[in-house]
């Protein structure tokens, strides 16, 4: 079926909004192979640290290598989204894979030979080629669903769900398999599923948005489109409140509670998503943000109040409900500023800041731990989750009347 059929006359189905949603003719398809490329971006990490913490006997080597890859992907990743925008995502994002998986490849082969550790920063930086597999997921949304704000609404909230499920069962997965088989499992497991997974997502290309024209303006970057450097610093304040809550929720209980913040927004984004959206988008990321600032409240108030491990993990759940919505209406504002052409680079962008937030607030968490104990630690989630409001309020207070 022709792109423009499929993204004009979506079917009309009864049931709830995701019923609708995967009744798009392709959706299903590409959804799967965007699902299972999405769950070693929950891997890797968790994997890299066990295997290199385990062959040399220092997570502070681990944690080097680990963090060295993230910078790289800071860098890397904007320049291969605006290839996927200026070229297609079945075009790059295929090559693009196979580069992270040679790397993931590499850094197996250089733990197992004991290899000169410089070589081991050298080959997980080489995965910051992998494409933004959630990005290129919702610009296919965007482009099936454009001028339906409403399925939008709910096509977000689909994908920030997939997010959270993937970055819970993926760690889980990866300790599962190195503990189990060997240390190079989670990292082997996960560059199959990431290659599998992008081939069957390319290969679906009745979905896949057709690529603009040269020469109609998309060489400059999204930062320089209006309410998109606001945007981004939001991102960057969010994700250090992602940041900052697991490295001390992980000094203060360990890490099996943070599943408890994830399945909370999980759950969350996906009751979101079946609400019908109110009309305003930056007036509901300032609802959300406040929301989510005052839930980052709770635990801080737990961990002061009563020492209780229930009661703290129950109020990481509500936290953990802000979260998505958070994110979704984020997303959809990034959606809304950025150039129809730009859209996987912008989406990048706000991934990219999100992940330099988490970068920082996971400095930040770590610093007041160590220096003013885990209790007073909580109180770095909830300054990043006010900073992000700040930064909204003010954005909104300044942008151009009647920009939507």
């Amino acid at each position: 079926m022709p792109q423009e059929s499929i993204a004009t006359h979506p079917p009309a189905v009864r049931g709830t909004p995701y019923l609708r949603l995967l009744s798009t003719p392709g959706a299903r398809a590409f959804t799967a192979g965007n699902l299972l490329a999405r769950l070693p971006m929950g891997m890797f990490s968790v994997s890299a640290v066990i295997m290199i913490a385990g062959a040399h006997d220092s997570y502070a080597l681990a944690g080097a290598v680990t963090a060295t890859g993230l910078a790289a992907t800071a860098v890397v990743a904007p320049w291969t989204a605006r290839l996927v925008d200026r070229h297609g995502q079945a075009r790059i994002a295929v090559p693009a894979t196979a580069l992270a998986v040679l790397g993931s490849l590499a850094l197996v082969l250089c733990v197992h030979y004991d290899a000169p550790v410089w070589t081991l920063f050298l080959a997980y930086a080489a995965t910051a080629t992998t494409p933004n597999t959630g990005g290129m997921s919702r610009a296919r949304w965007a482009h099936l669903h454009r001028g339906d704000p409403a399925a939008l609404h709910t096509a977000n909230s689909f994908e920030q769900a997939a997010d959270e499920l993937c970055f819970m069962l993926g760690p889980v997965l990866a300790a599962t398999l190195c503990g189990a088989l060997f240390p190079e499992a989670g990292t082997l497991t996960g560059a199959v599923l990431l290659m599998t997974g992008i081939l069957v997502f390319a290969a679906q290309r009745a979905t896949e948005p057709p690529v603009a024209p040269r020469g109609t303006g998309t060489t400059a970057s999204p930062l320089r489109s209006p309410g998109v450097p606001p945007l981004l610093a939001v991102f960057l304040a969010t994700g250090a409140v992602f940041g900052a809550m697991e490295v001390v929720s992980i000094a203060h209980a360990g890490g099996a509670i943070l599943a408890l913040q994830a399945a909370g927004s999980c759950v969350a984004g996906l009751v979101y998503g079946s609400l019908r959206p109110a009309g305003d988008v930056h007036r509901r990321l300032l609802v959300c943000l406040a929301c989510m600032t005052a839930l980052m409240s709770l635990p801080l108030l737990a961990a002061t109040a009563t020492g209780s491990l229930p009661v703290l993990a129950g109020c990481l759940l509500l936290a953990g409900a802000a979260t998505a919505p958070t994110m979704v209406t984020g997303m959809t504002l990034i959606q809304r500023v950025t150039p129809q052409a730009q859209l996987n680079e912008g989406m990048t962008l706000a991934v990219t800041a999100l992940l330099g937030g988490i970068a920082a607030g996971s400095a930040a968490g770590g610093w007041l731990v160590e220096h003013a104990g885990t209790v007073t630690g909580y109180t770095a989630p909830l300054g990043a989750a006010a900073l992000a409001l700040v930064i909204a309020v003010t954005g909104y207070a300044t942008r151009r009347p009647g920009r939507r």
